[in-house]
């Protein structure tokens, strides 16, 4: 739960700084917005939440 709400927190920060930066402007981003969410009802978001785990862990395990 704790990867990802930081996730979700991330996600949300750089959405808000693309759209400040004008570089996404408010309409496409709430397209990518509802894109997610409805993504997220589907069969493919465990498919999806496994593959973000498995890139988490791999992360987690290099050793600096």
């Amino acid at each position: 739960m704790a990867i990802s709400l930081s996730m979700v927190l991330l996600l949300a920060i750089i959405l808000v700084v693309l759209i400040r930066g004008g570089n996404l402007k408010g309409g496409p981003a709430v397209v990518a917005v509802l894109f997610g969410f409805f993504l997220a009802s589907t069969g493919m978001a465990d498919d999806i939440q496994r593959f973000l785990d498995s890139i988490t862990q791999t992360i987690g395990a290099i050793k600096f």
